[in-house]
């Protein structure tokens, strides 16, 4: 008798892999599928990684080749260009005619309605403006944006030597008087936060950078929300400490005026009341 044929052996089922942070971003060939979320926070990798491309772009950079993006980002080719060309598809990036890519119109129109949450061409320049005038000085106004301060907008003073600021640039909160005084506006606990809130200003020398000193004060918006703080800036050989204390009144109703403008009132009290431990306009 002839033996029955054998089964066939089957080969075991393959567990399905996940995919996740680290084997997702290696290269294109370990890609995966980007819509993954990640590991440790739960985000999306591709939002993730579409946001590293638009971040690549430094001020003042018109255009980056391909592989400088990719070079910055970390990220394969194939991968920053498929990434590039979805950007596209909604206005955020723009491939030139020589193949280098540049911020499209969309993220200038993300830009701005940012800043039209402030308000910035119908009050927050003007202000500046008259600040500038009044001190000789640059003035700028900060914003808090998670653990750092941004320049969200600034005026140049009439001085040949002056300090420059890079708008949109994450700066510590912990160094140099405009985020002090976020700081300590936000409820910073300390003794040297407290003495600023008795104040209502503060001012520094070369504390972040060398040779810079800055005088700022808090504004406040609506039911004495704190929206950031405007500050004057120039080099430390112009602004020694007495003078910074002499001008610190001068930004202080500045600051006082722009709460009001902001909040939607443009009329101001002769006084503003100063607390042990809260000070507002």
């Amino acid at each position: 008798m002839s033996n029955p044929p054998s089964s066939p052996v089957r080969p075991a089922p393959r567990k399905a892999t996940q995919p996740n942070a680290t084997t997702a971003g290696a290269d294109e060939s370990a890609d995966g599928p980007t819509y993954a979320a990640t590991k440790d926070t739960g985000g999306v990798i591709a939002v993730t990684r579409a946001l590293q491309v638009l971040e690549a772009f430094a001020l003042g950079e018109s255009s980056l080749s391909l592989a400088e993006l990719s070079r910055r980002c970390s990220l394969h080719k194939t991968t920053v260009l498929r990434l590039a060309r979805t950007l596209a598809q909604s206005g955020f990036m723009v491939q030139r005619e020589d193949g280098d890519w540049r911020l499209g119109p969309a993220a200038g129109w993300l830009g701005a309605r940012y800043q039209a949450g402030f308000d910035v061409q119908n009050v927050l320049e003007p202000a500046l403006r008259e600040l500038t005038l009044a001190t000789g000085e640059s003035a700028a106004f900060y914003v808090r944006e998670g653990n750092v301060r941004t320049c969200l907008v600034r005026v140049e003073g009439p001085q040949a030597l002056r300090h420059h600021a890079r708008m949109g640039e994450g700066l510590p909160l912990d160094k140099g008087s405009p985020g002090r005084v976020i700081l300590a506006f936000s409820g910073e606990p300390g003794k040297a936060y407290e003495e600023i809130r008795k104040k209502g200003y503060h001012w520094s020398i070369g504390e972040r950078e060398q040779g810079v000193a800055t005088v700022s004060a808090p504004v406040f918006g609506m039911h004495w929300r704190l929206m950031g703080s405007v500050c004057i800036s120039g080099p430390a050989s112009r602004l020694p400490a007495e003078k910074l204390e002499a001008l610190a009144h001068t930004v202080v109703a500045a600051a006082t005026q722009l709460s009001y403008a902001l909040a939607g009132s443009s009329a101001a009290p002769a006084h503003a009341p100063v607390r042990a431990t809260q000070w507002h306009p």
